[in-house]
């Protein structure tokens, strides 16, 4: 199997993906601009090396990043030589597993995403089994056991060259702080073999919920399961606590596991709520939960506020990158009308920016002249006490920088986009009004 793993059009592979993901430097400080002249250099001695199985991968750089809930997460990021090995191994080891992964897996696979996930969660709730075991992993990544991990791997990987590189990745120490620190378990977030390992552990877990008859949905370590009782529930949750204990050496997060409703049940920053259409009792349609919410309108304020220093152009450049990918995601739910008070609210912070911008009062004048406002009026304005906010929000400047104008500056609302990707949905949304959030 090494043969395969450093055939050169797999590692040239290997390596366009590389590149074109970017990332930072390891802990070499090596770019991935570097990267190419390095591996024309030193690609025959990084491959004797690792057949003669010499090879020593470089510790892994641990680089903290803010979660939603005020903690960190810690990733580890390889060097960018060992990213590219990785990447390789990863090639050839995937379509060994992928015959076998379950069907009801959806996470890091290929033709697979979050929204086939959150669409069979969906189906199961409306065909009555909502009574909803959810776990909740305990940092998973970070408790991986790797005797566990490579037992599995061997059933598959009969060559030790690769068995033994993997390992070696698994040990590799982490630099956290300017200190290295040993490494027992885990497989660290941010290389891209991690996706692959988590996959083959908790297709044990597949494996399990398929052998009791089980209906269920797993996206990477989220996963839930859908019955159709409360006794059943608490049955199977008891169960699932004992396997992931005792057979796969994971902790569960007690806080956050437990038996839901639809209601109270969140799934891959998506809420549940109940339709009210008539002949649509018991069925729930999909709506944005509010930490998803939360985050846009902080990343939105973050970009549209007044003293950032940069163009209006840039501004909006940023606004659309952002604005796409949110609702993108985020386009099975029913979002219109919080979408259309989102954009009003956007509107009048790209207003405020403008007038800032003006700064001075002559300044202000001109260009509310130039807008078409009477001279006097325009003077008045100009001259005006109030503050920025309250003037973006005023009829003067709605009337002058309307919705035409900036859409010619390049501004795109959040609610047209939503209606160009909302139709590709594969079933109907129920409606409700819009503006609900959990």
């Amino acid at each position: 199997m090494i043969e395969k793993v450093l055939h050169r059009g797999n590692m040239l592979k290997a390596f366009q993906h590389v590149l074109a993901n970017k990332g930072s430097a390891g802990v070499d400080g090596m770019r991935v601009e570097q990267l190419a002249q390095h591996l024309k250099e030193n690609r025959d001695a990084i491959a004797t090396s690792i057949c003669n199985g010499r090879y020593l991968p470089h510790p892994i750089l641990g680089v903290e990043i803010p979660k939603s809930n005020g903690k960190k997460r810690l990733l580890g990021v390889p060097t960018v030589t060992d990213r590219v090995l990785q990447q390789a191994v990863n090639q050839v080891l995937s379509p060994l597993f992928e015959l076998e992964f379950k069907e009801r897996s959806y996470g890091f696979r290929p033709n697979r995403n979050a929204h086939q996930a959150l669409q069979q969660a969906h189906r199961y709730i409306h065909e009555g089994y909502q009574h909803i075991v959810d776990i909740d992993l305990a940092n998973f990544f970070d408790e991986v056991n790797h005797c566990l991990l490579l037992q599995l791997l061997y059933r598959k990987v009969k060559c030790p060259l690769t068995l033994r590189l993997i390992r070696k990745w698994l040990r590799a120490p982490i630099l956290i702080k300017g200190r290295l620190v040993k490494r027992r378990k885990g497989v660290p977030q941010g290389s891209p073999l991690s996706p692959l390992l988590s996959n083959v552990l908790l297709h044990e877990l597949d494996k399990e919920l398929e052998r009791q008859g089980l209906r269920y949905v797993r996206y990477a370590d989220d996963f839930s399961v859908y019955t159709n009782s409360e006794d059943t529930a608490r049955k199977v949750g008891n169960a699932l606590f004992l396997f992931l204990r005792n057979r796969l050496k994971l902790p569960i997060n007690r806080e956050k596991s437990g038996i839901r409703r639809p209601v109270g049940f969140q799934m891959l920053g998506y809420g549940f709520v109940p339709t009210y259409r008539k002949g649509d009792k018991g069925k729930y349609q999909l709506v944005v939960a509010k930490k998803g919410w939360d985050r846009l309108k902080q990343k939105l304020k973050d970009i549209t506020r007044k003293t950032t220093p940069c163009s209006f152009e840039e501004r909006v450049q940023q606004l659309k990158e952002a604005q796409r990918g949110w609702v993108h995601y985020f386009r099975l739910a029913n979002i219109q009308g919080k979408l259309k008070e989102a954009d009003s609210w956007i509107r009048n912070r790209l207003r405020h920016c403008i007038w800032h911008d003006w700064k001075r009062p002559e300044r202000k004048r001109k260009n509310l002249i130039r807008l078409g406002v009477p001279k006097g009026q325009a003077y008045a304005w100009s001259r005006t006490r109030k503050g920025g906010w309250a003037v973006a929000q005023s009829p003067m400047l709605i009337t002058t920088v309307t919705v035409k104008r900036l859409a010619k500056r390049g501004y795109e609302s959040l609610l047209d986009y939503y209606r160009e990707v909302a139709p590709q949905l594969n079933e109907p949304l129920y409606a409700r009004p819009a503006c609900t959030v959990v």
